[in-house]
């Protein structure tokens, strides 16, 4: 019933002037959805408050509550069609009333981690782009149908939003970099294998596809038969001082916050803020995490401002990440980052720089070498970096991931592709496709990291700069001698 409803809701935006793109539909059926999400939320700790005889204290004010202004119902319980709102009615009430008075939540709330001041948040980065008020109406009926009364609707919810997520990252322009592929997380995952009790940060938390995934890892750690074994204790850590992640895109963290709402986070630790505006010198003790999972934009080149809170200045957004990440890093703390794989060979100083570092104030015990296709639509190829903070790196054990078929959006990768890297990883066993390299052997004056498998496979050589000018100056020269041949005989 969830699916149709969703597809029903895409149909409808597809419709509208004012929603253009699979972005465009993700964003408006988010900021409904939460409104929906909250009306449920509320109406059930009312409840729980009048079983205890205690009165509830609603956030959202009578006339801006779900059943007032967006699915009236009649005394028994159907649709109230002459009372609801529409058309220009609608809209003017949502552009101008409701959404003016979410937004002020953020000046009211008592501090960022309330889910008051995330409503403030969210309604202040976001527009209604829906422009007919009868299809603002129609969207609205629909996911009124919805339901998060069970634990099994919320799975499903939040699998059907997944979905969304991944429609847009495959839709191209900037959607693909709200999308990890969720094997690849899964799989870092299980090599981190975090414990509940510890803190788990991502700071360019895109979707919070990270987070999600970490959770239902932690959640299903302790289950039997498909019931939850956590203890009320553990179930607070897990919802209030467990994931944390930081956002600079307004569509991106409003997203991430619906995801993990709906994978049951109720008042999600995101901040909307550019993480690399923060000075790295800045971090103390309690700033740091136990654990960071993280894909961080590749390219987009940094301002002179922002490079100015690193000790390696680059533009090379990756690279500024990566420098924040590892002082964001407990002593003993573990990390695993996508960066584009050549992060490992470059010669410029600060690659160069960014290496030592790494390699010097870490453990890089893993380096997995991910296929073309692995990010739809990218065109780049990606490693992941496992390492450890707080003593160097001695072994480098590197896997390379050949799943023995082109991927693309009708074959995308899977989680089976990832088993043998999972399982051979935990002892990092040699294979055909696996091989460690001690630190000592790495030239001390480049610090390479090039890929290069001695078990088989062709060895992969990156070209310097200077020698791809010489190739193409000598092919050039060549097709010259051609052209002249040719000219020769006409």
């Amino acid at each position: 019933m969830f699916e149709q409803t969703f597809k029903n809701i895409d149909d409808i935006l597809h419709k509208d002037a004012g929603a253009t793109s699979e972005l465009d539909y993700t964003e408006q059926t988010s900021w409904i959805l939460f409104l929906k999400y909250l009306d449920a939320l509320e109406q059930t700790k009312a409840m729980e408050a009048e079983l205890e005889g205690k009165a509830y204290q609603f956030i959202i004010d009578a006339a801006y509550r779900w059943p007032t202004w967006a699915a009236p119902k009649t005394p028994d319980g159907k649709f109230d069609h002459n009372n609801a709102l529409t058309g220009d009615d609608l809209k003017d009430f949502v552009n101008l009333k409701l959404f003016p008075y979410l937004k002020g939540f953020k000046q009211r709330a008592t501090g960022p981690n309330t889910i008051e001041y995330k409503i403030g948040e969210i309604f202040g980065e976001i527009n209604n782009k829906i422009q007919s008020g009868y299809n603002l109406r129609e969207v609205i009926e629909r996911i009124d149908e919805l339901s998060f009364n069970t634990q099994a609707e919320k799975h499903e919810l939040s699998h059907l939003y997944e979905a969304k997520i991944k429609n847009m990252g495959n839709a191209g322009r900037n959607g693909g970099e709200y999308y990890t592929p969720r094997p690849l997380i899964r799989a870092m995952i299980k090599v981190l294998n975090p414990k509940i009790g510890e803190t788990i940060y991502d700071g360019a938390v895109g979707s919070a596809g990270f987070l999600c995934e970490a959770f239902d890892y932690l959640r299903n750690q302790h289950q039997e038969n498909g019931e939850s074994k956590l203890s009320t204790s553990d179930l607070t850590t897990l919802q209030t001082s467990t994931f944390y992640g930081k956002e600079k895109k307004s569509l991106a963290y409003v997203i991430a916050i619906m995801n993990m709402i709906l994978h049951g986070i109720e008042a999600p630790n995101i901040i909307h803020t550019n993480t690399l505006a923060e000075n790295i010198s800045d971090i103390q003790e309690k700033d740091r995490f136990d654990i960071i999972l993280a894909n961080p934009p590749f390219g987009g080149k940094e301002r002179k401002e922002v490079q100015q809170n690193f000790p390696i200045k680059t533009g090379e957004t990756a690279f500024l990440f990566m420098q924040h990440f590892i002082k964001s890093l407990k002593v003993g703390g573990r990390a695993a980052v996508v960066i584009k794989n050549t992060f490992l060979s470059n010669t410029d100083n600060a690659s160069v720089s960014l290496r030592k570092l790494l390699l010097e104030s870490c453990n890089l015990h893993t380096v997995l070498d991910c296929p073309g296709g692995t990010f739809q639509g990218a065109g780049v190829k990606t490693v992941v970096l496992f390492f450890e903070k707080g003593a160097p790196t001695r072994n480098t054990w590197f896997y390379a991931l050949e799943p023995g078929r082109n991927m693309g959006k009708t074959n995308p990768l899977n989680d089976d592709d990832l088993a043998e890297f999972v399982n051979l990883q935990s002892t990092f066993a040699d294979s055909d496709k696996s091989w460690s390299v001690s630190a000592s052997t790495i030239d001390s004056n480049t610090y390479d990291l090039s890929v290069k498998n001695p078990n088989g496979g062709e060895e992969v050589i990156h070209q310097t700069p200077q020698a791809i000018m010489e190739e193409i100056a000598a092919l050039d020269a060549e097709s010259a001698d051609v052209l002249a041949n040719i000219r020769a005989l006409l």
